[in-house]
């Protein structure tokens, strides 16, 4: 029994053992759980990679969606200048070239000429064009004294002050030499506009750092080609314009933009980059005005009365010219405000606007352009408009050799006037 015992034993192992290896094997449930078969994997991979696409065109920049988005905005502002020369032309004084064609006491009249001096369609006038709204404005005695078949005295009077208008913007007064496109006042918004909305929208110390010198430059060159050349300016003093204007604008930038990354994370510091080009800009922009202008301080300017008569020949005040400098310079601060501060305020608190952008970031860029640009086209000549042209100064706070003159009428004047510049 025990050999038949041990022989049944052995019979049953060896047929527990084929069954075992007879059994289908399967994978441990966990590794089943986890490992995912080729079909599978063939499934997960579109949908990966359109989760990466859609990322790459949240980052990336729409550029056509920008470009519509600029020329909007170019036209906004263009609407908007022709809305005031329509408001303006019935009501169009008698032509004057040493006159205004706006009352330059209110900010009404301010606004509405340098609105009208920075509107985009100007650029669109052929050379020829210019030169023949310049020789008009020559003319203009003979034309009003004999206009054209057909044209009554009020029409003249209008044509006379859009061709000064159009000649004006082009040529520049003491030299009569053409400016070119971009750096004419009428090109500040599509030229100077995309540069702004660079600084702007910069998230990163880089592309910071190349706007702001980007934007300088192109102010530096604005301010060349506008300069006043009966004056002395040296290309020493545009020099020291240009490196100052520049250097404090990449070091303002710099350094707002390396605290920024220290002390937040990077999420955070992100979204706070927009705000480094408001104080950079103040900076740079004040500082190339006041170094452009100082030398005025030194050489005084020449003060006149109600009419316009110089009230001492050969003499300039320069009490005066401090005056004129020192509010220019804060012009030059304040009009920073509404192209670099508002924008980013609108879009970040506006609700309508804060989440259409939430739901569609792509297009973060192109509303950014719109809004800025057309901020910039009417920001522009609202804060050139605060401070009038000519400015006012009481005879006792003039140097004591214009305290003791007399008008016409033999009185003490009580005040002088004086071109403060832009």
């Amino acid at each position: 029994m025990s050999m038949s015992f041990r022989a049944t034993s052995a019979v049953v192992r060896r047929v527990n053992v084929a069954s075992r290896l007879s059994r289908p094997q399967s994978m441990p449930p966990r590794r089943l759980s986890t490992a995912a078969s080729p079909a599978a994997k063939g499934a997960a991979s579109p949908a990966a990679k359109e989760a990466s696409s859609s990322a790459t065109r949240q980052e990336s920049v729409p550029v056509a969606k920008s470009l519509l988005a600029m020329t909007a905005a170019v036209a906004t502002v263009s609407a908007g200048a022709a809305l005031v020369e329509s408001a303006a032309s019935d009501s169009c004084p008698p032509f004057d070239p040493r006159g205004q064609r706006f009352d330059q006491s209110t900010f009404a009249g301010r606004f509405s000429k340098m609105f009208l001096a920075c509107d985009p369609r100007l650029l669109f006038y052929s050379d020829d064009e210019v030169r023949r709204s310049g020789k008009m404005v020559q003319d203009h005695q003979s034309l009003l004294a004999n206009p054209p078949a057909g044209t009554t005295k009020e029409e003249m009077n209008r044509a006379l002050w859009e061709a000064m208008r159009i000649s004006s913007a082009a040529l520049h007064p003491d030299t009569g030499d053409t400016i070119p496109h971009p750096f004419r006042m009428s090109g500040y918004v599509p030229f100077n506009g995309p540069v702004c909305v660079a600084m702007v929208a910069s998230t990163s110390t880089p592309a910071l750092l190349f706007w702001s010198w980007a934007n300088q430059s192109q102010n530096a060159l604005v301010n060349y080609f506008n300069r006043n050349a009966s004056s002395e300016m040296t290309n020493e003093t545009l020099i020291k314009s240009y490196a100052a204007a520049v250097g404090s604008a990449l070091t303002v930038a710099f350094g707002l933009a390396t605290l920024i990354q220290k002390k937040y994370s990077p999420s955070q510091a992100k979204a706070m980059m927009r705000w480094v080009a408001f104080p950079s800009a103040v900076v740079a922009s004040s500082l190339n005005c006041y170094i452009v202008r100082s030398p005025e301080i030194d050489s005084g300017v020449p003060l006149v009365d109600s009419k316009g008569n110089d009230v001492l020949p050969g003499s300039t005040s320069n009490e005066a010219a401090k005056r004129g400098v020192h509010s220019t310079t804060a012009s030059r601060a304040i009009l920073q405000a509404p192209v670099y501060f508002l924008p980013p305020v609108l879009l970040g608190t506006v609700p309508i606007l804060k989440n259409y952008l939430a739901r569609h970031p792509a297009m973060t860029v192109p509303i950014t352009t719109y809004v800025l640009l057309v901020i910039f086209g009417f920001g522009l000549p609202g804060t050139v408009a605060i401070f009038p042209q000519m400015s006012e100064i009481a005879a006792e706070d003039a140097e004591e050799e214009y305290r003791l003159l007399r008008d016409e009428s033999g009185r003490p004047y009580e005040k002088f006037w004086y071109n403060k510049g832009l």
